[in-house]
């Protein structure tokens, strides 16, 4: 882990800590049986990456009221970046499903949640050079961490970032209710 994400993921979380006052009150947005799905772009990538392209989708499948009367929800991503260097051109795919809790805050419009699971990076690339190397085709499975928020601007419409494992140090985007 970069110094740099720590840093980062330090700092998303101390802005998080003042909305996670936990409470009841009013109607709960994110709650079982909802599903939504988004798109992402991942900035902050891993190795030489630039930008990830990337999506989401969550299912709130349990409410849990012994745990603040937080939400269950199981989510899959998927995202894609690449780079290059004077050899070899890389490509990834990570792939993950996590189980994700979110908080239940007085706010209604934010719904931040903390997850954790396992995906699986497809990993390919083409070698420029001479001869017949091929060191880099490396798949592998590797383990999530990851906390983020949606921000609800309609019922139907929120804005979502996360911070953890996966294409980039910071995915942004927006996700879209199904049901």
């Amino acid at each position: 882990m970069t110094r740099r994400f720590r840093r980062f993921a330090l700092a998303a979380a101390a802005a998080l800590l003042p909305c996670m006052s936990l409470s009841a009150q009013g109607t709960q947005i994110f709650k079982k049986g909802y599903t939504d799905i988004g798109v992402t772009v991942g900035l902050g990538g891993l190795g030489d990456a630039g930008v990830a392209f990337g999506g989401r989708f969550e299912r709130a499948i349990k409410a849990l009221p012994d745990l603040g009367n937080g939400t269950l929800g199981i989510g899959v991503s998927a995202d894609v970046y690449s780079y290059s260097n004077r050899l070899f051109t890389y490509r990834f795919i990570p792939i993950g499903v996590t189980g994700n809790y979110h908080f239940n805050l007085e706010n209604k419009k934010i719904v931040p949640f903390i997850g954790a699971g396992l995906g699986f990076q497809v990993t390919s690339c083409d070698y420029k050079g001479t001869g017949n190397l091929n060191l880099c085709d490396n798949s592998a499975i590797y383990f999530i961490g990851r906390a983020g928020a949606r921000y609800f601007v309609k019922e139907n419409l929120a804005l979502y970032a996360d911070v953890g494992a996966g294409a980039a140090t910071l995915n942004i985007g927006v996700t879209f209710k199904l049901r």
